[in-house]
């Protein structure tokens, strides 16, 4: 259905455009606003007698997603102005019916679900997202390849697992790998690297055995997400330009995060040192406080040594790696209406591979799932906890659970009119 909604004065013109549009095209009675708030989620298309700025005002905060949202046009002065949704060709056909002159707004998409996934797995991408965004929406083959089980939203019928001749390939991985031709590679945040030194260790030094995470533990150092060491070394000024530096070469930060010797010393590891625990009072450094650091970021995931330590120039270095385990939203859809809902609310839906829930509250989501996306009644735990990316949903301030869950649980609650 398409609605033409128009201003007293601007009526006859948006009736006269709505018999040229067909027999699904209605103008709606009363004052825009109220008519287009209620009519929203059962149109296919909207064209607006209004201003562009008066236009984007309205219908900003009723956009959910560009794959589900009716196409808008507005009508304003002498132009049609596609402004969102797949509005080019009602735009095209709105200025030939009125002799206006079309405004339509193909162009790259700032939000293709490839950005989303790097935002969402905190990453840096390696490669033309761009362009693989493009060959996916286009319905072109592309490999994902996740070898860490990261759990991820409902993606394209065309995005699989494995095969041959694909257009693209995506790696989510946090491991070093060359740069190859339409391989676009997704690097998250998993690694907390150890650091142990002789005391007046220079940042050079310190920086030099980073490298050989790279160059010998095969690790990508776009994947660290924090740093840690022994306490008495909080303030060693090599360790800490180093990991500044780490920082400017890589436009982010990290934090330095300290444990003392008698915490370290309580952690397994493979490198035991004799000489380290007589002048440190542990064992280890480099491969324990990787451990120790990488459980505090973790909140309860597993994690596992990555790497082990390396040593060159009198600095010691290891990794550990924060594994990824299922995700469970449990996401409050207050009243029901679309319009009551937060946006956090909405980006979980969307960030879910399995939506579960009564077929009232998945239904009252349906226009947010992507293609693809599996609806389930019940069992929203035993989802999560075998790695899947689940939003469990539910009227008012939102699910609760019984019982811990291994995974990742987020709450986002609902507003729920008394």
């Amino acid at each position: 259905m398409i609605g033409v909604f128009a201003g007293t004065a601007q009526r006859g013109d948006a009736a006269d455009l709505a018999g040229v549009l067909g027999s699904d095209a209605v103008v709606p009675d009363g004052p825009i606003r109220p008519a287009v708030h209620r009519l929203w989620d059962r149109l296919d298309a909207l064209v607006l007698f209004l201003d562009a700025g008066t236009a984007v005002r309205l219908i900003a905060p009723l956009l959910r997603d560009k794959r589900t949202d009716p196409a808008v046009v507005c009508v304003d002065a002498g132009f049609a102005v596609a402004l969102a949704g797949a509005a080019d060709d009602l735009a095209w056909r709105v200025a030939d019916a009125l002799n206006r002159t079309a405004v339509v707004t193909t162009g790259p998409s700032i939000d293709s679900v490839l950005d989303e996934l790097v935002e969402q797995l905190d990453a840096t991408a390696d490669g033309d997202v761009a362009a693989c965004a493009a060959a996916i929406e286009s319905g072109e083959k592309v490999v994902l390849r996740n070898p860490l089980s990261f759990p991820l939203p409902a993606l394209s019928a065309n995005v699989v697992s494995a095969g041959e001749d694909a257009a693209w390939v995506i790696v989510i991985d946090d491991r070093a790998a060359a740069p190859k031709d339409n391989v676009l590679r997704i690097v998250p945040r998993t690694l907390v690297v150890g650091v142990g030194s002789t005391r007046g260790a220079s940042a050079t030094s310190v920086g030099a055995a980073l490298a050989e995470l790279d160059a010998q533990g095969g690790l990508d150092l776009r994947a660290i997400k924090a740093f840690a060491t022994v306490d008495v070394k909080a303030d060693e000024p090599g360790i800490v330009d180093a990991v500044e530096d780490w920082g400017f070469w890589h436009g982010d930060t990290a934090d330095l995060i300290t444990f003392s010797a008698e915490e370290l010393n309580a952690v397994g590891v493979p490198n035991p040192s004799s000489v380290v625990r007589n002048s440190l009072g542990t064992a280890s450094v480099a491969e324990a406080a990787a451990l120790c650091g990488a459980r505090q970021v973790a909140h309860g995931a597993p994690v596992e040594l990555a790497a082990e330590k390396f040593k060159r120039d009198n600095v010691t270095v290891a990794a550990a790696r924060v594994l990824p385990r299922g995700r469970l939203a449990l996401v409050g859809l207050g009243p029901g209406g679309a319009e009551q809902r937060t946006p956090r609310a909405e980006a979980e839906i969307r960030r879910a591979a399995v939506v579960v829930g009564t077929p009232e509250a998945v239904h009252a989501v349906a226009a947010l799932l992507r293609p693809g996306t599996q609806t389930r009644a019940d069992g929203a735990p035993e989802l999560a906890e075998g790695g899947a990316a689940v939003a469990h949903v539910a009227f008012g301030t939102g699910p609760t659970l019984d019982n811990p869950v291994e995974a990742d649980v987020v709450v986002v609650p609902g507003v729920w009119e008394r």
